[in-house]
């Protein structure tokens, strides 16, 4: 019998390059759920309790604000991207 495991994101999220990559495509899709989806996979990758830290957020706080459905407001979205050290750009 075969055991598949759940895909992680996080697991290949491993360098700026891939992180990049990963949120600009995330940024591509109309659904907004999608980009919160992407940013929990990057600070999951970096510790989420360590992103709650510099985001000045408690753990529990940061999960709920980047979970599907979640309408985070601009500046948690805002503190959460400069504790992982993103900078988001406009073309």
């Amino acid at each position: 019998m075969t055991t598949l495991n759940t895909f992680e994101a996080a697991n290949y999220l491993t360098d700026e390059a891939t992180i990049a990559e990963f949120l600009t495509a995330a940024l591509e899709d109309e659904n907004p759920d999608v980009f919160l989806q992407a940013l929990q996979e990057v600070a999951k990758s970096r510790g989420m309790s360590q992103v709650a830290r510099d985001a000045g957020l408690n753990r529990e706080s940061l999960y709920k604000a980047l979970a599907p459905g979640a309408k985070p407001r601009y500046d948690t979205v805002f503190k959460v991207i400069h504790a992982l050290g993103i900078k988001l750009c406009a073309h």
